[in-house]
């Protein structure tokens, strides 16, 4: 295998020395293979003789347990220069091609999830940038595509024209002198405050942390042509507060346009909490306002109470999807009500889209899961359409996927009034990990009551104690025996929606060792009053 993979590097115009490598590009990427045996070395490209991107990596020497990419499609006829500072045994192995390795497989792996998004290669966490403009939805996400562990801070990104059926696209925003590419956010700015706008075309602008050791500061880019390449603003950083704080955790702007007051306004986590700065043209910003017992990934955004638009309330919330109700003014956050929460589980650093064409509030939520012995790490968990209704105790936040997935699934079986024999029988012929399966329980004999996967309870109704799978829950109905669970479950994991929506959480599936019993409903003397089966297509051609 190596004696191939030298031919071709030689065929392409390879020349080696110690620690280094030049390849004269003529293919689409360049491939690099992976060994969780070594320890990180620091590689550097260069084309042309010029600085192009400084990562770690851990290269294989021999055999790589997966192998990952760059796209150097641009680079076309110059010469790319690879030194590295680890054990340079590896680079004979890089290689070029207009394939990456795998590519046969891709999408088709046995534990890719099949209708949530997750990139070709390498780690994702935090959806960054969620923006809608021109017919496309822009996903842009926190992404190492060097190594299925954390590092090397891209934005990676992917457009879709549903919400559901997604196209990966390269990298967007790279590490710079500035720093890695932390989590931020983006707008279509149509009014030209930025004075980017080119004969009517708007610039979509993104707003980024850049990490380095010692601080983080806030940045921004621009493209004029929809988020396919992009430009750092040459003044960049916009904001620098470590020496108002005394804190390097200065991180996550998120920007939105504030129609009432005709400014923007940006929530960026400091320290404690999140800050409201304000500006006019996306570059000077002023400081506002500060509330605390936020961490991390803030959002800001109002929403009507039970579709009526007379009456609204503000929602804030921070990366562990705990919320408060109250007031904006578009400089203050005054909260009335809170903390609550309305999902929980594997979710993390769930943000919504901005520039929604029909006035939605959708949003994505890094699922924090494992795949095992995949090439790549993290997903996107479902969108969903974010609601306030009136509940017994206020108006509280509401959770379901967005109508358009509804699409990927087909019903399959259903049955009503069911024992839990009789519904675990209906089940037994489901052996896909590819399903959607909704189901109301009522209790009976029970204090408890649910159902399991090889052992594994997705679904843990404790009556008693008021808890779904540990977490507190009390039904909007106060003596309700009744419970409704929308369970999606896709290869490495589960998202369950309670109750159209008032509550939702994630997990990844961790079957018993042994355990072949399947599905199972569990409980003394439970009736499964509705169930239904759905088979799901795959998102990926």
């Amino acid at each position: 295998m190596k004696t191939a993979l030298i031919s071709t590097l030689l065929f392409v115009g390879l020349s080696l020395s110690a620690g280094e490598v030049k390849i004269k590009i003529s293919k689409k990427y360049l491939n690099l293979p992976v060994s969780h045996t070594q320890e990180r070395g620091k590689m550097t490209f260069k084309v042309s003789g010029q600085p192009d991107l400084s990562i770690v990596i851990r290269l294989a020497r021999d055999v790589a347990d997966y192998w990952v990419f760059k796209d150097v499609s641009s680079m076309q006829g110059k010469t790319l220069t690879i030194s590295y500072e680890g054990d340079s045994t590896g680079l004979e192995n890089i290689f070029q091609d207009d394939e990456i390795v795998g590519q046969n497989e891709l999408y088709k792996e046995k534990n890719r999830p099949q209708f949530h998004f997750t990139t070709r290669r390498g780690w994702i966490n935090d959806p960054n940038g969620l923006v809608y403009y021109d017919g496309e939805y822009h996903l842009f996400y926190q992404h190492n595509p060097y190594e299925r562990e954390w590092e090397n801070m891209h934005w990676g990104h992917a457009v879709s024209k549903d919400l559901v059926h997604w196209e990966e696209l390269p990298d967007a925003l790279y590490p710079d002198s500035t720093g890695t590419m932390f989590s931020g956010s983006a707008v279509i700015d149509y009014d030209n405050t930025a004075g980017y706008n080119v004969e009517g075309t708007p610039a979509m602008i993104a707003f980024y942390t850049a990490d380095s050791p010692d601080k983080q500061v806030q940045c921004m880019a621009y493209s004029l042509n929809k988020g396919r390449s992009w430009i750092k603003y040459e003044q960049n950083p916009l904001i620098d507060s470590k020496h108002i704080w005394n804190s390097k955790d200065t991180r996550d702007p998120k920007v939105f346009w504030y129609k009432r007051g005709g400014h923007w306004v940006m929530v960026l986590n400091e320290r404690d909490g999140h800050s409201i700065y304000t500006s006019s043209d996306l570059k000077e910003w002023k400081y506002e306002s500060h509330v605390t017992g936020f961490w991390e990934c803030p959002e800001l955004f109002e929403l009507p109470i039970d579709s009526n638009a007379d009456n609204t309330k503000w929602v804030m919330y921070g990366a562990s999807g705990t919320y408060m109700l109250g007031s904006f003014d578009g400089k203050v956050f005054t909260p009335e009500s809170g903390k609550y929460l309305y999902t929980s589980g594997s979710i993390y650093a769930a943000q919504t889209f901005t520039n929604m064409p029909d006035g939605r509030r959708v949003q994505i939520g890094w699922g924090r899961l494992n795949h095992p012995e995949m090439p790549f790490n993290g997903m996107m968990l479902l969108p969903t359409e974010l609601t306030l209704r009136t509940t017994k105790d206020g108006p509280r936040l509401y959770n379901v996927p967005v109508a358009e997935t509804e699409q990927l699934f087909t019903s399959a079986k259903q049955g009503k009034e069911l024992t839990a024999a009789q519904a675990n029988e209906l089940l037994d012929e489901f052996n896909d990990d590819v399903l959607r399966i909704k189901a109301t329980l009522k209790l009976s004999h029970a204090t408890s009551a649910g159902l399991n996967l090889h052992g594994q309870r997705l679904l843990d109704y404790d009556l008693n104690h008021t808890t779904i799978n540990g977490t507190f829950y009390s039904p909007e109905e106060l003596t309700s025996m009744e419970i409704t669970a929308d369970i999606y479950i896709d290869r490495t994991n589960a998202e369950v929606f309670i109750d159209g929506g008032a509550y939702s959480y994630s997990m990844g599936l961790k079957p018993e060792a042994g355990n072949t019993e399947g599905f199972h409903f569990w409980g003394n003397n439970i009736e499964v009053k509705n169930l239904e089966v759905f088979r799901a297509q795959s998102i990926w051609k």
